[in-house]
């Protein structure tokens, strides 16, 4: 029952302390066959709280696949919403490892890892296919 009272009050405060959808999806950028988010997600979040933020974007909006997170790495320029404060910062992918980790990546070196405890929080970019 917290559970169903918790995830309502994270995406409304997400998007009501924040930017609204279309904000944060601006104008999407194709590489492949991904559309991915012109902007994180206004704030870093736990992992299943990314995944819900995400389909809350929209029709087809979710976390990237660890080889998908690794395609945005590679174009983080491409993307061009990336900072380099950006840089530094780690980002969820919606690979999962184990029952509590699940696979992230550090975008100041590429490192991938499969230790990124669902209950910490991390950076969140949406994309979907097209």
């Amino acid at each position: 029952m917290k559970k169903l009272l918790f995830l309502p009050l994270v995406l409304i405060a997400i998007f009501c302390f924040a930017q609204d959808a279309n904000e944060i999806i601006g104008k999407p950028v194709k590489i492949g066959t991904l559309l991915v988010s012109q902007n994180d997600l206004p704030e870093a979040m736990n992992w299943d709280d990314a995944k819900e933020a995400c389909r809350a974007l929209g029709k087809g909006w979710r976390l990237p696949s660890k080889t998908e997170l690794n395609i945005l790495h590679k174009n983080r320029k491409k993307i061009g919403a990336y900072t380099d404060e950006d840089s530094l910062s780690s980002y969820w992918s919606s690979t999962v490892f184990k029952l509590n980790f699940a696979w992230g990546q550090w975008f100041s070196n590429g490192l991938q890892s499969e230790y990124f405890s669902k209950s910490t929080r991390y950076s969140v970019r949406a994309v979907r296919n097209f």
